[in-house]
């Protein structure tokens, strides 16, 4: 079985079921990366899980590492640890292990990262939307967090859905960036504001609405068009198919390395 050759530095609980993890490698140093690549983490089978998970659906072999891959929500510019934005699957096989973790106690985390689901192959003048839902957002959080402040002449959105205010992972992060920039605009909503304790005047519904009401473009005061803006997908799958549906019927186009186009989603977060 592999060593572990990480540890948890800190984990910041964001909402029940929710956690920001800070991970720092032991005896190496992290590897240069592109926002919105994703690393993956591991424990043993042996790691204790968190008292209120459930029996999981299957569990692998007890000589292995339970590892999944998670994307990473830091900036490329910090190289001290690595920051994910975990959701708890309570009949998961790793992340009640994960979320059982203290500060100081040592995990796996591979030591490359992957993924294509970056900035690289988009011009800097065209605008950017990032559509997420739940942790969907950890590879926006890394792509703003770098760029943001240093990539000029383009706009930017986060449209973040999630089911209750208290989910909106980042939320005072994102409401700072869009005070001190100008050219960045954050569109959280809810689709459950009937359990808010205190009422919820911003956005309600999912986010298909936020496309088909026009929330960028009155945001940013111009028409998103597919020749001025690409757009990113990330997190349920569901959301993620049923917003690729809408884009193209709006004259949007899938993206990939062989076919540039102007929508392009992660299946994973």
């Amino acid at each position: 079985m592999e060593a572990l050759n990480a540890v948890l530095q800190q984990k910041i609980e964001v909402a029940p079921g929710l956690c920001i993890f800070r991970i720092a490698p032991l005896g190496w140093s992290l590897p240069d990366f592109r926002p919105g690549q994703y690393c993956p983490l591991g424990l043993p089978p042996s790691a204790p899980r968190v008292p209120y998970s459930e029996p999981p659906e299957k569990e692998g072999p007890a000589d292995q590492l339970i590892k999944r891959p998670y994307s990473i929500a830091s900036s490329s510019s910090q190289d001290s640890y690595l920051e994910f934005y975990i959701k708890m699957v309570p009949n998961g096989a790793l992340t009640p292990r994960l979320f059982a973790l203290k500060n100081g106690d040592r995990l796996w985390m591979r030591e490359k990262v992957f993924g294509m689901f970056t900035l690289d192959d988009f011009p800097k003048d065209r605008n950017v939307i990032f559509f997420a839902t739940g942790t969907g957002l950890s590879p926006y959080m890394s792509m703003l967090r770098s760029h943001l402040m240093a990539d000029s002449g383009r706009k930017w959105a986060v449209v973040h859905g999630a089911l209750n205010s208290w989910d909106l992972g980042y939320r005072d992060e994102l409401v700072l960036m869009e005070r001190f920039c100008s050219d960045f605009k954050y569109i959280p909503m809810i689709s459950a504001p009937e359990k808010e304790p205190v009422p919820w005047h911003g956005h309600v519904g999912f986010l298909d609405l936020a496309w088909k009401m026009n929330y960028v473009d009155q945001a940013w005061g111009l028409k998103v068009t597919p020749e001025n803006t690409v757009i990113f997908l990330c997190g349920h799958p569901m959301m993620v198919s049923g917003m690729e549906k809408l884009l193209i019927e709006s004259g949007f186009t899938p993206h990939s390395k062989k076919t540039p186009g102007s929508v392009i989603k992660e299946s994973f977060t």
